[in-house]
């Protein structure tokens, strides 16, 4: 499976779209500080993820909430 999700960080009004086949170890990456565009922000909590069996739906779905109207759409529905 493919896996589009939305973080929302613990103590700070941040917030992290992205894309993975294994939801937990990225969790987990980003809540030990082993990535550089999110360690700043941790710890981390899982908001939601969609699961694609699909990899080329899940990114175009991931690229599509990065953009302007997906992201509206996510300010409005899924946070």
């Amino acid at each position: 499976m493919y896996y589009v999700y939305l973080l929302k960080s613990i103590n700070h009004d941040k917030t992290y779209i992205g894309y993975t086949t294994d939801i937990n170890q990225r969790l987990e990456t980003y809540n030990a500080g082993r990535s550089v565009y999110t360690v700043e922000h941790r710890p981390w909590k899982l908001v939601m993820y969609l699961c694609f069996d699909d990899k080329s739906k899940a990114l175009e779905f991931e690229k599509y909430i990065k953009s302007g109207s997906g992201y509206a759409f996510s300010q409005k529905r899924l946070w």
